[in-house]
């Protein structure tokens, strides 16, 4: 029997085919082969039509189907993962009602952080474990103070991942997962976040019903089944937010455990067992794929929003052939990129900087020292630098990795990139061959109960390299890394 698996991201949607029985991705593929559309009606806004998820997912799965030629009603289930914190809205006939708000539009900030000052930052942290910020409950919040004709018309509101399995099923679900990373979860209660909703005026019939992450949830419908080339009655048995599954899909589900990913953006989690929060909620705690009310496994979440759209943004603008070029030269400077720094935070409000859009900046630009090859290595340390920033607030929480995993994708298939944060953290990186759409269509295995348990689920994972960190540059790491946060500093 085959798993399948969809990664729902901003950039594009990603199907994976795992043969259940050896674990092996038998093919991938994705749609567009550009970049998906993201408009930007005003600064520090960010959207997308959630029909385009739709659309490049039916592209995905059909080049997926003719590429390896199996029976669709050989497929046991369907897992999905999806970008996390967007804002669907559609009304009774299922139909969207205006574009998803999506995770790195900032619009809501003032709103989140009025409603942790009046509703008491104790109160918002004890119950919620992070500020409603500039979450999907925000979002929500937004809609109804500026688009009431919009918001009187809601059904239901969903995730991203929550509008796919109503595609694909005609079912309106979601789950705790899902919910706390909307700041819609009181962890003290165990139950949907009724202060935040009442204090925003949001009425508890908007929200799904709530679903486990792993369970048959729904099956394919016969609709979605003439649309796709699916099989009616297949099972939809998991979905998560793309963080909590890039953790799934690299087997971290216990406390200590710590996944890391840079795409787009870029993330490190790492499971806790114990109910802590930041403070300024400058890194935050929603319930991992694996939380129960009996049993806390929770995810601490760092997010920088300028990670691989920064080295993107340089690959387009200032020209190379490729990233492996850029890669070729950025190796050929040396740590510190000779006194050149570049600070990432150029895609929205950054919740490590307690919800401030500073902008991406270049410091310590030398017209007769460096070159574009300075620029590509600055902005990797760059990056790396604003993770480690981030996880020096980690630490405070109990995180302390010793080793961090990642899937060999994006920038990790650096090595400059690599090297930087094993050298500036002092752990190990473990690379996997996996991704979010492999890592969904495990945890389909697991939610349909074709697996019986996550330990068999991932058995089949196959390390592809570790990179120890060298004493003999730590200095150096240190050094630079205590440059680029005195740049910060002095522009915050």
């Amino acid at each position: 029997m085959y798993l399948l698996g969809f990664d729902i991201g901003s950039s594009s949607v990603k199907a994976s085919l795992v043969d259940g029985k050896t674990g092996k991705c038998l093919a991938s593929s994705f749609f567009p082969k550009q970049e998906m559309t993201i408009t930007a009606p005003q600064a520090g806004w960010a959207e997308q039509a959630p029909e385009q998820w739709w659309d490049n997912l039916k592209l995905a799965l059909q080049e997926l189907l003719n590429s390896t030629r199996i029976n669709p009603s050989n497929i046991e289930s369907i897992g999905i993962s999806y970008q996390m914190h967007g804002l669907v809205l559609v009304d009774k006939q299922h139909e969207v009602i205006r574009p998803s708000i999506i995770w790195c539009d900032s619009r809501a900030t003032g709103i989140g952080e009025k409603a942790m000052n009046e509703i008491g930052e104790h109160k918002c942290l004890a119950n919620l474990l992070n500020s409603p910020g500039n979450f999907t409950a925000s979002k929500l919040k937004w809609v109804q103070e500026n688009e009431p004709d919009s918001y009187d018309r809601i059904h239901k509101i969903m995730l991203p991942g929550d509008y796919i399995a109503m595609k694909l099923s005609g079912a309106i679900q979601t789950t705790v997962s899902g919910l706390s990373e909307g700041i819609l979860w009181n962890f003290q209660e165990n139950k949907l976040a009724k202060l935040l909703l009442d204090y925003y005026g949001i009425s508890e019939s908007l929200i799904p019903d709530i679903v486990p992450t792993f369970e048959v949830q729904s099956v394919v419908s016969e609709a979605a089944a003439r649309e796709t080339g699916l099989a009616a009655g297949t099972k939809i048995s998991y979905r998560a937010g793309d963080q909590p599954n890039n953790a799934l899909s690299l087997n971290v589900l216990n406390p200590g455990e710590v996944a890391t990913t840079a795409g787009t953006s870029g993330v490190v989690y790492g499971v806790s067992e114990e109910v802590k929060y930041d403070p300024k909620s400058r890194v935050n705690t929603f319930a991992h794929v694996n939380h129960k009310a009996n049993l806390n496994r929770l995810g601490v979440l760092l997010c920088i929003n300028g990670t691989g759209i920064l080295n993107s943004w340089l690959h387009k603008q200032v020209g190379a052939s490729s990233y492996e070029t850029m890669n070729e030269l950025a190796a050929q400077i040396p740590i510190g990129s000779e006194g050149l720094s570049i600070l990432p935070f150029g895609n929205g409000a950054e919740r490590v900087l307690e919800n401030k859009n500073p902008g991406a900046s270049i410091a310590g630009l030398n017209f007769n020292t460096h070159t574009k090859a300075h620029l590509f290595r600055a902005a990797q340390e760059g990056i790396v630098f604003s993770f480690h920033y981030g996880m020096e607030i980690m630490k405070s929480m109990g995180i302390q990795p010793k080793v961090i995993r990642a899937g060999k994708a994006n920038m990790f298939l650096s090595p400059i990139f690599r090297e930087t944060l094993a050298g500036i953290t002092g752990a190990t990186i473990e690379l996997y061959n996996t991704d979010g759409s492999i890592g969904a269509a495990r945890g389909a295995g697991i939610g349909s109960g074709y697996y019986q348990s996550p330990a068999e689920a991932f058995e089949n994972l196959v390390k592809l390299a570790s990179i120890d960190p060298q004493p003999s540059n730590a200095e150096q790491y240190q050094a630079s890394y205590e440059k680029w946060k005195y740049e910060l500093h002095k522009i915050m």
